[in-house]
């Protein structure tokens, strides 16, 4: 008798671990990078490369349309692609979309959501060349970007060495704290006034980052115009932890945090605090913020603009593990956890 595992008892790493099993590495001299990282990475002449990411939103699972209206819907679909290619130390230049379309969703209601790319994609100087549509029973979005670097200036997530600076663009939490609202202005209404609006005037700042988050393209560019690079590179799609864990595996690191160090904003702080909750759990494990971590030599450090990032903590030899240091000067291990696809918790370990 056939048996079967559900996807959950595997989580997403562990599938892609056996997806990888079955279809091999790719035995290409043109191909860089496949599986792994960011996006994938193919040599097309001159010295120069093409980065390819494809990444779906599913209604239910990513977002709820009760609260993210469809031009932010498309703006986000295409940032969180151009994310990708942009953890590559690349630039996006095309992409292509797919639309699963349920009966409730109008012509109206598409057009919007290709304002709302149309208007990122203009933003990122990407070209929407076209895509698909098709009957689904739920709203699915699948975005391909491609993207182009020179050979030498893409950066991958295995470059880190031990005494390279840990740092992060911008600021953590934020898109979980206006997720927070979200759902509770939502729960509200339920409970209240079903035919009333959302307020989206309160916790601007932290509502903005959930829904229309920014790829962090002019940090790129601005890296490139100081002529610095990372050694190694990703976005924080599922958690300031998890991608740390990230980082360390590939690059066979440690990696010590200061706790106290982790940029958060004002606004992320106040909804904490309004839902009697650590913010440090927002920006370690709440995912969303589709800021670059980062891997710097310590020599490269005054060619950088301090107003675009913050230090964070250092990488270390492997066997001394992740660690943070909260802000009584604890030091304890920082687990890999974050946002989980297919409803499972796991630890890189687990997944390795």
């Amino acid at each position: 008798m056939a048996s079967f595992t559900p996807v959950s008892d595997v989580g997403e790493f562990g599938l892609i671990d056996r997806i990888r099993a079955i279809v091999g590495e790719p035995e290409r001299d043109d191909l860089l990078a496949g599986i792994g990282d960011d996006a994938a990475v193919y040599q097309i002449g001159g010295g120069r490369v093409h980065v390819v990411t494809t990444d779906a939103l599913i209604e239910t699972v990513h977002f709820d349309r009760s609260f993210m209206p469809m031009e932010y819907l498309g703006f986000k679909a295409m940032s969180v692609n151009v994310s990708d290619v942009v953890a590559m130390n690349a630039t996006p230049r095309y992409a292509t979309i797919v639309l699963g379309l349920p009966s409730n969703v109008s012509v109206e209601m598409v057009e919007a959501f290709y304002r709302g790319a149309q208007r990122a994609a203009a933003r990122y100087g990407t070209v929407i060349l076209g895509g698909d549509t098709t009957a689904a029973r739920w709203l699915t979005v699948s975005v391909t970007v491609i993207g182009e670097a020179e050979e030498d200036a893409v950066v991958y997530r295995g470059g880190a060495q031990p005494g390279d600076l840990l740092c992060v663009t911008g600021d953590l939490g934020a898109a979980y704290a206006g997720l927070k609202v979200l759902l509770h202005q939502q729960q509200r209404l339920r409970e209240h006034d079903a035919d009333a609006a959302l307020d989206l005037s309160a916790h601007r700042y932290v509502i903005q980052r959930q829904l229309t988050p920014t790829a962090r393209l002019d940090v790129v560019q601005d890296w490139a115009a100081r002529g610095v690079q990372p050694t190694a590179l990703i976005d924080i799609s599922d958690g300031l932890a998890s991608e740390v864990h990230h980082l360390c595996r590939t690059s066979h690191c440690g990696a010590h945090l200061y706790g106290a160090r982790i940029p958060i904003d004002l606004e992320t702080r106040q909804v904490a605090d309004d839902f009697a909750e650590e913010v440090d759990t927002y920006a370690l494990f709440g995912g969303e913020d589709y800021e670059l971590l980062f891997a710097l030599p310590e020599e490269h450090l005054d060619r950088m603009n301090p107003e675009t990032f913050t230090v964070i903590g250092r990488f270390t030899d492997p066997d001394e593990g992740v660690r943070v240091q909260d802000p009584t000067g604890e030091i304890i291990s920082l687990e890999a956890a974050g946002y989980q696809h297919f409803g499972t918790a796991r630890s890189d370990e687990e997944a390795s």
